[in-house]
């Protein structure tokens, strides 16, 4: 679900999904396999919920649907609950995303008029959707993800004068160098990675959406329930 997000013009709602993803891993009890779907999909609702307006969420029903799985909307409402009960109901809880958003626009600050320009927001953004495809990033701390990302991009570039601007705030921020390190470390990695021919190959095969004989049936039912609009009359000139 993250990494088709991760394709899409959706950062808000993509941040916010893997916020609740990574609070949900950190609590205990951990959640069984088998319980995985209905958590995902759970999570995915309440992100929406939590960034758009009401009459923009979706069917329970209608989520379910698309998404092909078995469980009901009642079991998707229970499960619901139980993720509000498990992060103390904090569904916006600042991700990720906020924090980068937050750490570039101090550093950019700092910068003089013609190196403004130095430190792209969109790299930097895409360089943390690539962070969230792997599961491994759902145990850092917001926070240290963001700056590991812009010390790592801050290095790429041999920006020297901003070395001491990541110093600031790594210490207002109240992060461990030790974490930091750790965490640039993994974000090099993921980064290299995700930019080699490996992996800007995928296999077309598997991201093929295969519909079963099943699901056809029903999906071809519920397209007559569907209201045709009338067609746009053409103005003559």
């Amino acid at each position: 679900m993250i990494e088709v997000l991760a394709t899409t013009d959706c950062p808000k709602l993509l941040h916010q999904l893997n916020t609740l993803l990574e609070q949900e891993c950190r609590c205990q009890p951990k959640v069984q396999p088998k319980h995985l779907g209905c958590v995902g999909l759970s999570c995915f609702y309440l992100a929406i919920k939590s960034i758009e307006e009401e009459r923009n969420v979706p069917l329970a029903t209608d989520l379910i649907r698309i998404s092909q799985y078995r469980f009901t909307a009642s079991d998707l409402m229970r499960m619901e609950k139980i993720v509000l009960e498990k992060v103390c109901w904090k569904v916006t809880a600042a991700t990720a995303f906020q924090f980068l958003q937050l750490y570039h626009s101090l550093i950019q600050e700092s910068l003089p008029f013609e190196r403004k320009h130095s430190l792209n927001f969109e790299r930097l953004e895409a360089q943390l959707k690539a962070c969230h495809c792997r599961i491994i990033f759902s145990k850092a701390k917001p926070s240290v993800l963001a700056l590991a990302i812009i010390a790592l991009e801050i290095q790429a570039q041999k920006c020297v004068q901003l070395t001491e601007g990541v110093e600031c705030l790594q210490k207002h921020s109240k992060i461990n160098g030790r974490d930091l390190t750790f965490w640039q470390e993994l974000v090099s990695k993921c980064l290299t990675e995700y930019s080699s021919n490996k992996c800007s190959k995928p296999n077309i095969q598997k991201l093929k959406w295969i519909v079963s004989g099943r699901t056809a049936r029903q999906l071809k039912h519920s397209y007559y329930r569907i209201t045709h609009l009338p067609t746009i009359p053409e103005m003559v000139p």
